[in-house]
């Protein structure tokens, strides 16, 4: 009898088992989506719409739904959109885009947005920054340094916005900085900057004294000596051995022209930029190279730039990415937890592979894994 009972237990557990894992598999995912449709960002939230789109299609899983609610890029707009969306019973959104819009967030309850920011001070306590911030691209940096057993690194941040970023990112990468410098980007002062960071003074100063010692001397190869240091700019050392440049576009271009004005050249120093998305103009300054920077996985980004362009006929932007990767988190995740904790999605340890490179997840906070690339001699190579 006890046998015959125990056997009917055994039963009666795995057909529960099948049972709930039936009812799993008919739960549906619903997902919510804010990105402006109208307004003057629309063409990027119509690009991220497609991606999406993909997504589902590449998931292919019946029960995975995207519902759209349109941010007009307002803040206003954003809280209604949001709001609709959770009456619809959906508790995880992708967006809004931009950091502007999760200013009244914080006041709707149960409700995760997985903003494509790439900014995390100030974020409302129901918003998760998933964009390439500067945390993930410091502990890129940090790899690359004791890689190369760099000792001596300092740190040049523009005057703008992003500055305590950078500085929240320091203390969370614990990457080791020797000095940071906070710059104007105004030409007239980055250089008078540069010249005080690189003690260009001094050692131009240096190099002007040793001609004249040398003018004045009785030496031999005299002639020699003063040809050789007629071909300098300066004499003495720098008391670093890299440059992390937190800039881009024209701005990065001029620091480092600044830097080669003070006689701080790449041949001889590591330059280090931050993410430049593979910019094709780093290719063709020659003078600045080498330089280094961290970046999602160009690879991966390149099939997916065909693949949308073969289903939508034009190229995306780097957003489309992430919310491609963003629609297969959120299922991969659901799936790991029975689509019952949405809660808890994103407070355990957790790693996600997907296009744009491998997210670490844990306490609410997402960090990218980031390869890091070279630019040398016009062309663009991985590290790692």
């Amino acid at each position: 009898m006890n046998k015959f009972f125990k056997n009917f237990i055994l039963i009666l557990l795995s057909f529960l088992f099948l049972f709930n894992s039936v009812l799993s598999q008919e739960e549906k995912i619903k997902i919510g989506l804010l990105v402006p449709v109208t307004g003057d960002n629309k063409e990027i939230g119509n690009q991220i719409i497609k991606s999406t789109r993909l997504a589902l299609k590449d998931i292919n899983f019946k029960n995975l739904e995207i519902h759209l609610k349109d941010t007009g890029s307002n803040p206003n707009k954003t809280m209604k959109s949001a709001l609709e969306l959770k009456d619809m019973g959906i508790n995880i959104v992708i967006g809004p885009i931009f950091h502007k819009n999760l200013k009244y967030l914080d006041e709707i309850e149960d409700l995760i947005f997985l903003s494509l920011t790439n900014k995390t001070i100030d974020l409302p306590n129901n918003v998760i920054s998933t964009g390439v911030n500067a945390t993930s691209q410091l502990n890129a940096i940090k790899k690359f340094i004791n890689i190369n057993e760099i000792d001596k690194t300092i740190l040049l941040t523009p005057k703008v916005d992003y500055e305590i970023e950078i500085k929240k990112a320091i203390k969370q990468s614990k990457i080791k900085i020797l000095k940071h410098y906070i710059y104007d980007t105004e030409p007239t002062k980055l250089t008078a900057q540069i010249e005080k960071i690189t003690n260009y003074k001094i050692r131009k100063q240096n190099l002007q004294d040793e001609i004249k010692r040398v003018e004045n001397s009785e030496l031999i190869d005299k002639e020699k000596q003063l040809e050789k240091l007629n071909k300098k700019y300066t004499i003495g050392k720098v008391n670093f051995n890299s440059v992390i440049i937190s800039d881009f576009d024209e701005s990065l271009k001029s620091v480092i022209t600044s830097l080669l004005y003070t006689d701080v050249s790449p041949k001889n120093k590591y330059i280090i930029t931050f993410n430049q998305w593979f910019d094709q103009s780093l290719l063709n300054e020659r003078t600045i190279q080498p330089i280094y920077y961290p970046s999602i996985n160009k690879k991966n980004l390149e099939n997916f730039e065909k693949r949308f362009e073969n289903e939508f006929n034009e190229l995306p932007n780097f957003l489309s990415l992430l919310s491609y990767d963003l629609v297969g988190l959120i299922y991969y995740l659901s799936i790991q937890d029975n689509f019952t904790n949405n809660n808890l999605l994103f407070k355990k340890k957790n790693t996600f592979k997907g296009k744009i490179g491998i997210f670490d997840i844990e306490n609410n906070k997402i960090n990218h894994r980031l390869n890091l690339y070279q630019i040398d001699e016009g062309k663009l190579k991985e590290i790692f």
